[in-house]
């Protein structure tokens, strides 16, 4: 068995114990490459079809494009697509110009929150990995948050040989993390053996320039690359030394601001 297989057989069997042991669950489809090899091993681990809803929060800042991936293959694999919003946000004006971290509250943490009280989701699947940003390498698959979706980064729960906790008490909400043990080339790599179909903003452009991560489009800085279709992005991957989420300004903004983020709730 190849290393690909083990973390997919991995994945497959998180993604299984998840469905078994939670109701009400819910996977959150970014449009981006990590969700939507999620999302594929969800296909997979369910023959061929997804049985989870599918939740995508539009900031209504999304680059085009990523609107326009994400209807076409919601109709195509026949997806329960839920799509959330914060309209009162947006109504009064918010934006990244009152700040990427209050802006990243408002439309994602706070958009995402509201979906899943109105839908009644008890847990969230993500497709976050622990190579991408040193807060996620704190995260366990299965991770216990409370009531307000509030995250305490210093009490988690042990997992260890394999062994999850799925038991959890009334009103804790769970997120679930079926790629955490995959890296970025992992993830490439997995994308190119089973051919999936991913946005072609993640391919280098004429000028040059490619993105590495999808975001909002204020808040997401392309790269300069010429990695042109899959096989060369694992190639580019091989000899770089720069961080994944380098473009991404709220990152940039804030030293810790993804941990403060996330411990209320962010993806």
């Amino acid at each position: 068995m190849d290393h690909l297989t083990e973390l997919e057989n991995q994945s497959v069997y998180i993604l299984r114990e998840a469905y078994k042991n939670f109701k009400n669950l819910a996977m959150l489809w970014s449009i981006g490459k990590d969700s939507t090899v999620l999302l594929w091993l969800a296909r997979k681990a369910f023959f061929g079809h997804c049985p989870i809803p599918l939740v995508h929060i539009d900031t209504s800042f999304k680059i085009p494009k990523m609107i326009e991936y994400r209807d076409k293959y919601a109709q195509e694999w026949g997806l329960n697509l839920v799509v959330g919003q914060n309209k009162k946000a947006l109504a009064e004006g918010m934006n990244h110009e009152k700040g990427r971290i209050v802006c990243c509250e408002a439309l994602k943490t706070q958009g995402l929150s509201q979906v899943m009280e109105q839908e009644g989701y008890t847990g969230l699947i993500l497709g976050i990995r622990r190579d991408e940003e040193g807060t996620r390498a704190k995260e366990r698959y299965f991770s216990p948050r409370d009531k307000n979706f509030e995250w305490n980064f210093k009490d988690q729960p042990p997992e260890l040989w394999d062994q999850f906790k799925t038991t959890f008490s009334e009103g804790t909400h769970i997120r679930i993390h079926p790629l955490l043990h995959w890296t970025e080339l992992n993830v490439w790599e997995y994308i190119e053996r089973e051919k999936i179909p991913i946005i072609d903003l993640y391919f280098a452009n004429e000028e040059g320039r490619r993105y590495r991560s999808l975001g909002c489009a204020p808040c997401t800085g392309s790269i300069e690359s010429n990695a042109k279709n899959v096989q060369e992005i694992i190639a580019e991957l091989k000899d770089t030394s720069s961080s994944e989420r380098s473009g991404r300004a709220q990152d940039q903004e804030d030293t810790y601001a993804m941990q403060k983020l996330r411990a209320r709730g962010y993806m």
